[in-house]
């Protein structure tokens, strides 16, 4: 058997070799392919032909990765002086809270693994070889070097090979090289020098053939393969952090800081009033408690996968949850036009005749259902002769195939070019069904499609002689016509009926359809060695035909939802200029005074006039790896938040790059879904605007929660601080803030977590990537929350004491104070500007059933004696019951008003501004 590395010597040089060494070299046979038995021996030296998955992290390291943030330090911190301190029960609450965190990320993050590991077996598929002298379909993952694939249009390349021989062979290298035509292949040696792009006799893996058929002795598999070596590229690449991440490294970092002056203050207020040195670590610790938000953690994690779970319903396949909150800063959406902003399935709606009657074609896609219109009004193609024969030679030289519908296959399935099966979907739709048609006209002979020459040609049997079909480029293809056929008779072409021609042509053009010319000679034959040049001034035009990859309809709006959430979308393209822009005027992707840029003028472009410039770009076209990583890098370093779409090998390192890498589900490769954050199961555009939608909903919960647990827990320093000055006993046990925050407020925030959408999430502008977690609307409430709630819990603290009442009873009904007041703040924190006092709360049971459930534990914990020895209370009466919620519903009041004056505010300047209108 051949060593492993010998099919590894000079990888890129195949190419370059004569097809005696390159068998020599892979120890293969051209005719009978490898013995069974061979091809067993290969597969166990070389490995399964797959790319190596991307190393999956063991369960035990995916839970360990959650404890990774500044919070989590801050609990395990407050956990061990706890436990030093004997509270073994407090300890073991922190915790479990700890645990259940990781535990609940742990599990979302398996979830996102699950599910694009069922898309990469739906992706599967299988190959055709030859062993033993005969052709089998093997598991494309069993293909090994040294096997001769059998390639036929519509069938995916499993390895990369080598091409034997073949026949008007074209391939889809799109996902490889970002090509967006078919490249047509030959068999001769080239320099070993020659681009990847350029290797004409050489097929990969990745890519799928669109026409013709060939056979390729196979020489890399796997990681050797060519995108094997991308996909290591992009493994390599760094991810950055998401905007989440950057913010809780911010604010776990203040909340150190802060910690530790408490602590320090609280120590030298206590030794200035003479206090024992235990008692005022005891306290120290109780305000430190007090301060860390510990339920952040969980409600962070939750609020992730609750928008995980909401983008799933939409389409949307998370597979990092802090990618959730990013979609919510995203700035700029770079998307690629074909099969997001398009339908993916070239159509034809436009069809003219040399009598100069232009037909309208109705229909999107590869369903050949439509009608025929001129002028608005519906023909019918059957008495129609001269469009009749323009379908039937668009059908005729064609290489392509529909596919109909049936029960494995509920919709029809296009196979081969689609350029050539809009053409068979517009024979169909004309009432010609193509199998019968090619039997009756079969072919002769052939001229392949020839880049080049921009042309493809078929010979037929007619009557009593020989036909040639002749379909291509208007320019190239008027240039060798003579006559049109008009009425059934020839005209011979005058310079005015020629302008004509043209006008059509570059009418049609001008609205972004791609034409072709289709052409007859009656009475000629194929020469291969004359090609294309014998037909010159013999051809007779039949008409043109003009198609297009329809926009999907839904994406206008996503685009103008975009444009009014503050987000520019851009499109980043492989196919031509004209094109993309023609579709992105469409789409309002590109408006009045935006550009188009293509690859080589952005190749000119220095990195300083990029900048300058890329402010009034809407369109990139035919641009390569490496300019996408570049465009994405301009964007990054005007401090804009990126998600880029991305469906090939060659997007992969791009999609690592910016900050949320969006993969196509259907129509991705692995590799390309290996490296985004984020997979669409559709495809569509508009699922990434639905899923920057989640993600803002998802943000502002977290804002809200992140409101509700700061504004409680400064509450609960300021009262045990101004106590502490005042010259009062601590008004809370430190048990009693653990319970407020661990408890009273557990049940609450993971409910207010679940906030539906207000509605109003795509007017608002994106969330700045420098934006912190505290922002200063956010301290501006928390200036009137706060204090509130330290003057209705300390203020009823100092007046009961006063009373004479048991400082026991005193302390209980203080640390009900402060849970009640907590249920009404909870109220406050569901909307910035909304009141509280209205139906709304009743669209989140959630938080109901949450507030429902605070209630009976807060009645456990004072009126239930085991409980009440834990957490030091005592049961009261009634009557207090009913002061206390009159007292803690300050805080709502005062919330209320300050939402009251700022709608007042806003509609003064709505008035104002109509006014100045």
């Amino acid at each position: 058997m051949a060593k492993e590395n010998e099919t590894t010597v000079a990888p890129n040089h195949w190419h370059a070799l004569a097809l005696e060494d390159v068998f020599h070299r892979i120890h293969g046979e051209a005719t009978h392919g490898l013995s069974r038995d061979e091809a067993a021996r290969r597969l166990a030296g070389y490995g399964l032909n797959a790319l190596p998955e991307a190393k999956h992290r063991s369960l035990l390291s995916v839970f360990l990765r959650q404890f990774a943030s500044p919070l989590i330090y801050l609990l395990f911190v407050a956990a061990g002086i706890a436990l030093a301190l004997g509270h073994v029960s407090d300890a073991g609450v922190i915790f479990t809270v700890v645990l259940l965190n990781a535990l609940i990320g742990a599990f979302q993050e398996g979830r996102a693994e699950r599910a694009i590991e069922a898309l990469r077996k739906l992706a599967s598929h299988k190959a055709r070889v030859v062993r033993g002298g005969q052709e089998l379909i093997v598991e494309a993952r069993e293909v090994v070097p040294g096997d001769v694939l059998v390639l036929d249009a519509g069938d995916a390349i499993a390895a990369d090979a080598r091409l034997l021989h073949g026949a008007a062979l074209q391939i889809a290298e799109a996902a490889l090289t970002g090509e967006s035509v078919p490249v047509a292949k030959n068999l001769l040696p080239l320099a070993p020098d020659t681009p990847l792009a350029d290797r004409r006799n050489m097929v990969y893996a990745g890519t799928h053939v669109t026409a013709g058929r060939a056979r390729a002795v196979v020489v890399a598999t796997g990681a050797a393969t060519e995108i094997g070596h991308i996909a290591a590229l992009a493994e390599a690449a760094e991810q950055p952090k998401t905007p989440l991440e950057r913010r809780i490294a911010q604010f776990g970092r203040y909340i150190i800081i802060a910690a530790a002056v408490m602590f320090v203050v609280v120590n030298a207020i206590g030794l200035l009033r003479g206090m024992a040195f235990a008692d005022i670590v005891m306290v120290a610790i109780s305000q430190v408690v007090g301060m860390i938000p510990e339920g952040l953690p969980v409600a962070m994690t939750i609020a992730l996968a609750v928008g995980v779970q909401r983008m799933a319903r939409r389409q949307a396949v998370v597979r990092r949850l802090s990618a959730v909150e990013t979609l919510g800063s995203t700035t700029v959406i770079c998307s690629d036009k074909t099969g997001t902003l398009t339908r993916n399935e070239m159509t034809v709606t436009t069809a003219w005749l040399p009598d100069g009657r232009e037909l309208a074609v109705t229909g999107t896609g590869y369903e050949p259902e439509g009608k025929f219109l001129e002028d608005g009004r519906k023909v019918d193609p059957a008495q129609m002769d001269a469009l009749r024969m323009l379908l039937e030679a668009g059908t005729l030289c064609n290489d392509a195939h529909l596919q109909g519908p049936g029960e494995s296959e509920p919709r029809w399935k296009p196979v081969g070019d689609p350029t050539e099966v809009a053409l068979v979907t517009l024979a169909i739709k004309g009432g010609i069904v193509p199998s019968e048609l090619r039997a009756r006209w079969p072919r002769q002979a052939e001229l392949p499609f020839d880049p080049g020459a921009k042309l493809m040609a078929t010979q037929h049997p007619t009557d009593n002689r020989s036909r040639v079909i002749i379909k291509g480029a208007p320019e190239v293809l008027l240039g060798m016509c003579h006559a049109a056929r008009r009425d059934g008779e020839d005209i011979v072409l005058d310079d005015a009926a020629r302008g004509a021609i043209q006008d059509a042509a570059e009418r049609m053009a001008s609205q972004a359809l791609r034409v072709l010319a289709v052409g007859i000679v009656d009475g000629a034959e194929i020469d291969g060695r004359a090609g294309f040049a014998a037909f010159q001034g013999r051809v007779t035009l039949l008409g043109l035909v003009g198609q297009i990859d329809p926009p999907r309809p839904e994406v206008k709006d996503a685009v103008e939802q975009c444009r009014e959430a503050g987000i520019r979308p851009v499109m980043v393209t492989g196919d031509h200029k004209a094109t993309g822009y023609a579709i992105a005027r469409t789409l309002g992707i590109a408006r009045d005074g935006d550009a188009a840029v293509d690859g080589r003028e952005l190749e000119a472009m220095s990195d300083a006039e990029l900048a300058e410039r890329i402010e009034d770009i809407a369109v990139f076209a035919r641009v390569h790896p490496a300019q996408k990583l570049r465009i994405v890098d301009a964007y990054q370093k005007r401090h804009e938040v990126v998600a880029m779409t991305g469906d090939g090998v060659n997007d992969a390192p791009a999609l690592v790059k910016a900050d949320v890498g969006v993969a196509m589900g259907v129509t991705g490769t692995e590799v390309a879904k290996e490296a985004a954050k984020i997979v669409l199961r559709d495809d569509n555009f508009t699922s990434i605007v639905s899923a920057v939608e989640e993600g803002r909903v998802v943000y502002r919960n977290i804002k809200k929660v992140v409101l509700y647990l700061f504004s409680t827990s400064m509450a609960e320093v300021l009262v045990l601080m101004t106590a502490l000055i005042l010259g009062y006993p601590p008004p809370l046990a430190a048990v009693q803030i653990l319970w407020i925050n661990l408890v009273t407020e557990g049940t609450v925030t993971v409910n207010l977590i679940m906030e539906p959408a207000e509605g109003d999430e795509m007017r608002l502008k994106p969330i700045s990537s420098q934006e912190p977690l505290l922002t200063r609307i956010l301290l501006s409430r928390m200036a009137f929350m706060t204090p509130t709630i330290a003057v209705s819990t300390l203020g009823w603290f100092i007046y009961r004491l006063e009373s004479g009442l048991p400082f026991a009873q005193v302390r209980t009904e203080t640390f009900t104070v402060l849970a009640v007041c907590q249920w009404f703040n909870v109220l406050n924190c569901r909307s910035e500007r909304s009141s509280a006092l209205n139906l709304s709360i009743f669209r989140n049971p959630w938080l109901i059933g949450g507030l429902v459930v605070s209630n009976l534990l807060q009645v456990a914990v004072v009126f239930f004696p085991p409980l009440g020895r834990v957490f030091h209370t005592v049961p009261f009466s009634l009557y207090e019951v009913l002061a206390i919620g009159a007292v803690a519903s300050l805080v709502l009041w005062v919330e209320e008003l300050r939402k009251l004056i700022v709608r007042l505010r806003d509609r003064r300047r709505l008035v104002l501004a109509a006014g100045g209108a």
